[in-house]
């Protein structure tokens, strides 16, 4: 495997949209279909590489839907979307995947889900659902379907690249959503570079570096947001194996300057 220290070696970067790929149903091998789509096109994934694969494909081969129709909105939900002017369901759902409300405003809620993440409405997404009144949620372990993609990709043509399950966020200190890590097999998702030296010698000490969302940020550009392309090969980035998965990514509370 690459080593992490010839990262200042990297001079190019691809980033491969896989296409051809099918509209995915529960219980769909995933990896398989992405291995053979990128075959057929010509893109064959290859050991070294990452793939990064959008959370609603895995939410859909792993039966991660709900009907709405099937939800019963309880008192603290419906009370809170009259305050916020949500579907009151919806918010029902949004609360049951979630552990705390960091806050609550018109239109929104900010909730950490059971997985430690921060994010809006707990990732619970109606976009590019073919079930009309149905959402999906999150996958139960988006560690376990990153391993789980990359051994059936490894099953179909011998190459075992790192995978990342990706998801759109929004950040408190800026504008705009990116693709964020919330899955992770075969890498360490962080670049710690503290206790290595600057281009003038200067020791580092507090640089730490977010590759894997870096590079499902990356991949974005050619996966976009309408579901089109749920998954691409980001090609030449150096980067240190592991099987830690996502974990370490999530700001622990006593760093949390939003907490």
């Amino acid at each position: 495997m690459r080593s992490k220290k010839a990262h200042d070696e990297v001079s190019r970067v691809e980033v491969i949209g896989i296409p051809g790929l099918p509209r995915f149903k529960s219980g769909d091998d995933l990896g398989a279909l992405i291995a053979q789509a990128a075959t057929l096109a010509g893109c064959s994934v290859l050991e070294g590489d990452v793939l990064v694969v959008a959370q609603k494909a895995v939410s859909k081969v792993e039966n991660r839907l709900i009907a709405l129709t099937d939800v019963v909105a309880g008192e603290r939900a419906t009370r809170l979307a009259d305050e916020i002017g949500r579907e009151p369901r919806l918010v029902q759902v949004v609360l049951d995947q979630s552990v705390r409300i960091v806050r609550a405003t018109r239109g929104v809620l900010i909730v950490e889900t059971r997985h430690g993440l921060i994010c809006a409405n707990a990732g619970v997404d109606a976009s590019n659902v073919d079930s009309v009144g149905s959402v999906t949620l999150l996958p139960e372990d988006p560690n376990a379907s990153a391993r789980r993609i990359r051994e059936s990709i490894r099953a179909q043509c011998g190459a075992q690249p790192a995978v990342i399950v990706s998801d759109s966020f929004n950040r408190p200190w800026r504008m705009g959503s990116v693709n964020v890590a919330i899955g992770v097999a075969g890498m360490k998702p962080l670049e710690d570079r503290r206790g290595t030296h600057d281009d003038n010698g200067n020791t580092l000490r507090v640089t730490v570096v977010g590759l894997a969302d870096e590079i499902a940020s990356a991949a974005q550009l050619v996966m976009g947001e309408a579901g089109g392309v749920p998954a691409a090969i980001v090609r030449g980035i150096r980067y240190e194996s592991s099987d830690e998965g996502s974990s370490s990514t999530i700001r622990p509370a006593e760093l949390d300057l939003f907490r």
